[in-house]
């Protein structure tokens, strides 16, 4: 797969763009030809620290926290970019659908506007992506789950973007309020769009589950268990996981009515 080979960030856009319109075209080869890397190519900055060793954030109502903020969240979505592409490449014995497909193209291509949208944002404040130290922990889930398409779909979109959605909306109105709406404005759109990808994760972890012939909660727990560390802990955007299909028995047992049918 040549996005996850390519290290430069402007070439994982490019071929990203070239290879969406050729799946929609028709012109993409079978899936599974050929195994993904175990790790993207990744250029020289930033430099990947160990996530313990990353200096803690500033609020964003400072430029410094706002620069701070959009490479960190540059950094996520490049890293988006490689994972919904691993996600198309790495589990074809799964045997998945072509709207499977379909939708995770359309995730990396999401993937890839977002990165694009922060990356001109921060230039417009004289800074660019790799100025500042990033982590590596995103990969490492997908390391962790690279033997199983549930496990991925359990951590990645219905863990690690479902996150995004509690916490987004707070930030978008401290910017707002703080006055600066062009930021806002990028993340809310980055919000929007990550609502349709949680969704997509929940709607084919709940197929495969059904394909399997297990319970979708309880496994999900017990992947979440095994592969993330423990229980979510709130607070939990119920509206946005809502709307992207994520009843809240999934990550909150204990909430009154949880089960959502």
């Amino acid at each position: 797969m040549a996005v996850l080979t390519a290290a430069a960030p402007a070439d994982k856009i490019k071929l990203t763009r070239q290879a969406t319109a050729a799946w929609r075209e028709g012109r993409f080869a079978a899936v599974g030809r050929s195994a993904p890397p175990a790790r993207p190519a990744r250029s020289e900055r930033p430099e990947l620290l160990p996530p313990r060793e990353m200096a803690k954030r500033s609020r964003a109502v400072s430029v410094k926290g706002r620069i701070a903020l959009l490479h960190a969240l540059a950094h996520i979505e490049l890293n988006a970019i490689d994972l919904a592409w691993d996600l198309v490449a790495r589990f074809p014995d799964e045997a998945m659908p072509a709207a499977f497909y379909d939708d995770w193209v359309r995730v990396a291509w999401d993937e890839a506007r977002h990165f694009e949208m922060l990356a001109a944002r921060l230039a417009e404040f004289d800074a660019g992506y790799g100025d500042l130290p990033a982590h590596d922990g995103l990969w490492r889930a997908a390391q962790d789950t690279a033997h199983d398409l549930a496990a991925r779909l359990a951590v990645v979109p219905m863990v690690l973007e479902a996150r995004g959605l509690d916490v987004t909306p707070r930030t978008v109105a401290e910017l707002a309020a703080h006055g600066d709406g062009a930021t806002a404005a990028v993340l809310q759109v980055i919000f929007d769009d990550e609502i349709t990808h949680v969704a997509a994760g929940c709607r084919w972890f709940e197929w495969l589950c059904a394909r399997r012939g297990v319970e979708p909660v309880t496994t999900w727990q017990g992947l979440i268990a095994d592969h993330f560390g423990g229980a979510m802990k709130p607070p939990f955007n119920r509206d946005a996981r809502g709307r992207a299909g994520m009843a809240a028995c999934y990550y909150d047992p204990g909430h009154a009515g949880a089960r959502q049918e």
